[in-house]
């Protein structure tokens, strides 16, 4: 593939002194919101930069980054100056913003639409109308450059994450854009195929001279790559002086944070948690502001349902103050020999998986992309059903957080959402809004779910479910776009469900949060469970995945 830094796109001033993306003055405001999430921003990212923007959940990442792209740009009040390569946002046309701006979203399954890689890959060329030969040799360029020729004609739904993250990048860039924005990327990724897909875009950055923009909360891995890292807080954005203050490793608890103080047990070599001196942690004030995936996504709102029908018996509720009881403790959650597949023509997903999860435990869950751990996931919450083995579930009630929150988001409000299933579990909205609270979802009342950032979508579900008070909760990537405090916050409550005799289970590829929120750790590989041992043991004489 050619470089990019001539110019090549239609109209606008592009030379190598006009800045990549310039925005002056900007303010934005949700429908529905009492604040703004911009105010006044200004924002400067000189051509060819490779470019981290952080900042904590809900601060304006994704919003900034979206108002940038036209087609994708949320409802609400806009004032401001933004420019692309010198040209202004509001003036580009289809054509000029796919030439000019490439995005690619925090879930591939939010952008994959086509069947298969190629069709997937040439899906955008199309839509510009661009003819069929100049087509064939972007989709060759593109394949060749990242490798893709080896499953240019597989089914998408077939791919894992890793694959499809790496196929919508592929596929945005066929479309040759100057300046790719990214949010979140790698947040679904597993370790060595973040290290892949992070290669690539530096090979992007560099071989092909186009200009990065990556919305994280962890830069940690992205530093050796990045030229330049930027701060949004308070609605503005600043640059980060001292890039090496993003590398510092991120410490979800200690004596003076959580209260559980991680202490090394010498006899058994694992982490006990002093659990009677649970210290306060307040909220945050007002937040300002694929085959398998798809049906797992679609069938989530039967498993938080077939929660509801069972929990009003499994969970009496005398005061209605606390939707959590004590729960039947001991009770475990086992797979024997469990054998599963989606259809006769794909390879077995699970093969002969055996696992016990103990009750009043956090248990994580970690492997690479495509390994089965959302597969087992959704057997765990009776969504699919073995086609050999046995599954004992000894929780009366469980519910599972999917991989994208919305497919458990259907209202119109925040507030309409957390009292969905209100009636039927007999909480009320004090409770619920007790919970959003605890969850640093305080003021986000009258928000459409779908302005929130990623990483508030991803609370408010987890509060869905945390009130509905099942024994077995099922979490696949719970940390997914939250910053530092989000993740603290997450850490209590799955801490806290667990003390009170629950089940929790999360596939997770946050090995930091692992290693220091579970009590054990279990990899998958090829279907089944290769290990499972305390996070101090796994993550000692463990290799590639260390936390």
């Amino acid at each position: 593939m050619a470089r990019l830094d001539s110019c090549s796109v239609t109209g606008g001033a592009c030379g190598s002194d006009v800045p990549a993306i310039e925005v002056r003055g900007l303010s934005f405001t949700y429908p529905g919101a009492e604040a703004s999430v911009l105010e006044g921003l200004d924002w400067s990212v000189p051509q060819g930069a490779f470019a981290l923007l952080v900042g904590g959940t809900g601060s304006g990442k994704s919003t900034l980054l979206s108002l940038l792209k036209p087609e994708i740009a949320p409802a609400g009040t806009r004032s401001g100056e933004l420019r692309v390569l010198g040209e202004p946002v509001a003036d580009m046309d289809v054509r000029a913003s796919a030439e000019r701006v490439g995005y690619v979203f925090q879930d591939p399954e939010n952008q994959i639409v086509c069947e298969t890689v190629w069709h997937e890959m040439a899906f955008g060329l199309e839509n510009l109308g661009l003819a069929r030969d100049e087509m064939r040799r972007r989709v060759a360029e593109t394949s060749y450059f990242f490798g893709l020729e080896d499953w240019l004609h597989r089914d998408t739904d077939t791919l894992s994450g890793g694959r499809k993250q790496l196929l919508s990048l592929a596929a945005v860039l066929a479309l040759r854009p100057r300046v790719l924005l990214l949010d979140e990327p790698t947040s679904q990724l597993d370790p060595v195929a973040e290290k892949n897909f992070l290669h690539a875009l530096f090979r992007v950055n560099r071989e092909l001279g186009c200009t990065v923009v990556v919305a994280t909360h962890q830069p940690r891995p992205m530093l050796e790559y990045a030229t330049r890292a930027y701060r949004i807080e308070g609605g503005c954005v600043r640059e980060v002086a001292d890039m090496a203050s993003l590398g510092r490793r991120e410490l979800l608890f200690s004596d003076d944070v959580l209260g559980w103080g991680a202490i090394r047990c010498a006899k058994s070599g694992v982490f006990s948690r002093r659990e009677d001196n649970l210290g306060s942690l307040e909220p945050p004030g007002d937040v300002s502001s694929a085959k398998k995936s798809s049906e797992l996504d679609k069938s989530s709102e039967f498993v938080a349902q077939t929660s509801l029908k069972n929990g009003s018996e499994a969970f009496p509720r005398t005061d209605g103050s606390r939707i959590l009881q004590k729960m039947h403790g001991g009770s475990a959650t086992t797979l024997s020999e469990g054998w599963f597949r989606y259809d006769r023509a794909s390879g077995w997903v699970l093969r002969g998986l055996d696992a016990s999860f103990s009750a009043g435990a956090v248990h994580a869950v970690v492997g690479g992309n495509g390994c089965g751990k959302s597969t087992m996931l959704s057997v765990l919450a009776k969504t699919a059903k073995l086609q050999r083995g046995r599954m004992v579930r000894g929780a009366a009630s469980a519910a599972l957080l999917p991989q994208n929150p919305k497919a458990l988001l259907v209202a119109e409000t925040v507030r309409d959402e957390l009292m969905e299933w209100a009636s039927t579990c007999g909480y009320d909205e004090n409770l619920a809004r007790e919970r959003a609270a605890s969850l640093g979802l305080s003021g986000l009342d009258g928000r459409h779910p779908y302005d929130l950032s990623g990483g508030q979508r991803q609370l408010l579900a987890l509060a869905k479910l945390l009130l509905i008070g099942p024994e077995l909760l099922l979490l696949d990537e719970p940390t997914k776009g939250l910053d530092l405090f989000s993740r603290r916050i997450i850490a209590r409550a799955l801490r806290d469900h667990a003390k009170a005799g629950g089940t929790v289970i999360m596939a997770t590829h946050d090995l930091d949060f692992a290693e220091q929120v579970a009590d054990d750790v279990a990899m998958m590989f090829d279907g089944e469970i290769a290990c499972m041992e305390p996070p101090a043991d796994f993550f000692a004489d463990n290799v590639f995945y260390r936390a």
